[in-house]
């Protein structure tokens, strides 16, 4: 019989090389900004609000905060570094106008999680305080974050084409919602059950809608872009 802490721990793992695979989605965006040497149409705002999410769950996952999250802050850490590399080529390429605008959002950002940091610390005691605290802000940020596939979701609806909603990143967000919801399960923890408890709903209608509407998608493949990133729950 395998023990409660050892389940948790692979199911995790498992949850890490997905959320990795939904963090190495927009590769193939990048890589058309960085072989036409412009951003064109393509906004910094899902990349510079993951940065956000990111940062919020690592200091979930730490010791002083959350025990026992170690594949949450590895996950999200090395989000983090991923979404840093996308803001960073999106900077490089951008006129000056779009370069201010992720200048001052991660300068924002970086005061934002000092404060939060601090409060954490300082007006709260003991890791379920300080895990309550932080949880909460971390559920309202990924609750906040769905906002993006519910647009792709309503445009499937609006134009009965599944066309920018690809079939293998709706997989992806089921299926990573389904495991960090498990993950949660296993030693229950809310916070992080809420986001991805969503997150795996959020899926399962995207899968329906790809089902109802695939065969009503035009089959032309000219004006088709890279999809940009899909926010998840971890």
């Amino acid at each position: 019989m395998v023990n409660p802490d050892t389940m948790r721990t692979i199911v995790g793992i498992i949850g890490n090389v997905i959320s990795f695979g939904l963090f190495a989605s927009p590769i193939p965006t990048f890589i058309q900004i960085v072989k036409k040497k412009t951003v064109g149409e393509f906004k910094p705002d899902p990349y510079l609000a993951t940065v956000l999410n990111c940062m919020m769950w690592v200091l979930y996952g730490l010791p002083f905060v959350r025990p026992d999250s170690l594949l949450v802050i590895t996950i999200n850490g090395g989000g983090l570094v991923i979404e840093l590399i996308y803001v960073t080529i999106f900077f490089v390429y951008a006129d000056s106008l779009k370069r201010k605008k992720i200048a001052l959002w991660l300068l924002f950002e970086v005061i934002f999680m000092a404060i939060i940091a601090a409060i954490t610390m300082l007006l709260f005691h003991g890791t379920k305080n300080r895990s309550l605290f932080v949880g909460l802000l971390c559920v309202v940020f990924n609750v906040i974050m769905y906002a993006s596939p519910l647009t792709v979701m309503r445009q499937v609806i609006r134009t009965k084409s599944v066309k920018y909603m690809p079939f293998t990143l709706s997989l992806a967000n089921f299926a990573n919602g389904i495991v960090w919801s498990i993950y949660a399960l296993i030693k229950f923890d809310p916070y992080i059950l809420i986001p991805n408890g969503l997150g795996s709903l959020s899926g399962a209608v995207q899968l329906i809608l790809y089902a109802t509407y695939y065969k009503s998608t035009p089959k032309d493949e000219d004006d088709k872009k890279p999809p940009e990133v899909q926010l998840s729950g971890m």
